[in-house]
């Protein structure tokens, strides 16, 4: 039995043709008496549908928090534009969800007029929030390296480094 690895309106690499393409719908092929289908195809506007072993979907970087959390983009489809109406957004028709749990819900979302105006600074602020935890692992290795060893850090980083400890503190509600 198949399950689909791709949903409608997502992003994928076309390795037989070395292209970027949108899901345009999801074709599962049935078989009689099966609860499931047998075998499901893509179609992406190229002429013809592709299997999912054709297809690569956009690669999602790690990005563990504290309790092993994994923050990710989802597209949600837009109920007020067609994928036409909004051809010019990077992924017409959807909007971007940031989930920052382990179910598919919660996180952070943007109204639909807001993206509308800006799509493409809103993509850009979907990315940097599931970036986050990651940076935040960066900023706390870079705080507890000057805290570790403060004689040996040069006099244009001591800055930084006090500004990575404020920012950790703030993070953390830390009130010095």
């Amino acid at each position: 039995m198949a399950h689909a690895q791709f949903h409608q309106n997502q992003r994928v690499y076309v390795r037989p043709v070395g292209t970027w393409a949108m899901v345009e719908r999801v074709v599962p092929h049935w078989t009689k008496g099966l609860d499931e289908p047998l075998r499901i195809y893509y179609e992406v506007g190229l002429g013809r549908e592709f299997s999912a072993e054709e297809l690569q979907g956009e690669l999602q970087l790690p990005a563990a928090g504290e309790d092993g959390e994994v923050w990710r983009i989802q597209r949600a489809s837009n109920k007020w534009q067609s994928a036409k109406e909004t051809a010019e957004h990077p992924y017409p028709g959807t909007y971007p969800v940031v989930v920052t749990g382990e179910a598919d819900w919660g996180g952070w979302r943007v109204p639909g007029a807001e993206y509308a105006l800006s799509p493409t600074r809103i993509e850009r602020q979907a990315r940097m929030v599931t970036a986050v935890p990651r940076m935040v692992e960066i900023v706390k290795q870079l705080a507890e390296w000057g805290k570790d060893a403060p004689e040996s850090i040069p006099n244009s980083l001591a800055d930084l480094m006090a500004r990575c400890k404020q920012t950790i503190n703030y993070i953390e509600d830390i009130v010095e």
